[in-house]
């Protein structure tokens, strides 16, 4: 569905979900805030809801959303960043937003390498940053057979794996870009036979994710949170109200 609501490639948008988490929509890092099917950490996941959750029937979300003069993404309420924050949780969600992440960054690739953006040119965006993407498929479309650690050292120190072989040498740019290429189809071959796509279908320009999607991640989490029997009107039980009651058609 997030394929079709962006036109983004399903094959990509697999293959990094199998990468990233294996297909566990709950999966958390242990070394940093990177949580969910995509992996996204607390600043990227604030920074795409901002940009386009209105699109997406996350308005309410997106408006909560500032960014300091450091240029980071806060949400006053501590509660509301948090039930923010556990959206990436939730497949649909996700899935739409790293969608949406990976066409603007396509559209920014695009522009910098004068070409169109391959699947696994995506992926080192989201490896990356777009900004570093861009330097690195620069300097690969120029000189792929240059070693990549030079231009990303802390990368490289944070990835020995990646931009080194088991024997200390450093890998060249075309070698790690191939590496990642195989990885996402490996990731899209490993769900075998062929692709079953959703088979619901969406009104012509339709994006919003159904509010019955947001229901069942709020239940869940106010459920987690305290007794439900305890829990006393607030701004996100009234809301929870609200998406059920839309749900319904009222």
């Amino acid at each position: 569905m997030a394929s079709r609501r962006t036109g983004v490639d399903f094959a990509y948008l697999l293959g990094q979900a199998k990468i990233e988490s294996s297909l566990n929509p709950t999966a958390r890092a242990t070394t940093s805030s990177a949580t969910g099917l995509y992996q996204f950490v607390d600043q990227s996941w604030l920074a795409v809801i901002d940009q386009h959750g209105s699109e997406y029937g996350l308005g309410w979300a997106a408006d909560a959303i500032s960014r300091g003069s450091n240029g980071r993404y806060y949400v006053a309420d501590p509660d509301l960043r948090q039930q923010i924050l556990d959206l990436r949780k939730h497949p649909e969600t996700a899935s739409v937003m790293a969608a949406q992440h990976a066409a603007d960054n396509k559209v920014a690739l695009e522009q910098r390498l004068g070409r169109e953006a391959e699947p696994v040119d995506l992926y080192m965006a989201h490896f990356l940053g777009v900004g570093g993407a861009g330097r690195f498929l620069s300097m690969n479309d120029r000189a792929p057979n240059a070693a990549a650690a030079g231009m990303f050292p802390a990368a490289a120190r944070a990835n020995r794996s990646i931009f080194y072989d088991r024997q200390g040498n450093a890998r060249s740019f075309a070698e790690i870009r191939d590496r990642f290429a195989a990885k996402l189809q490996r990731g899209f071959d490993s769900v075998g036979g062929a692709i079953q796509y959703a088979e619901a279908s969406l009104p012509a320009g339709a994006k919003a994710v159904q509010p019955a999607d947001y229901v069942r991640i709020e239940t869940e989490r106010l459920a987690s949170a305290a007794d439900v029997t305890s829990i006393r009107p607030q701004p996100q039980t009234a809301r929870l109200a609200y998406l059920m009651l839309a749900t319904l058609g009222r």
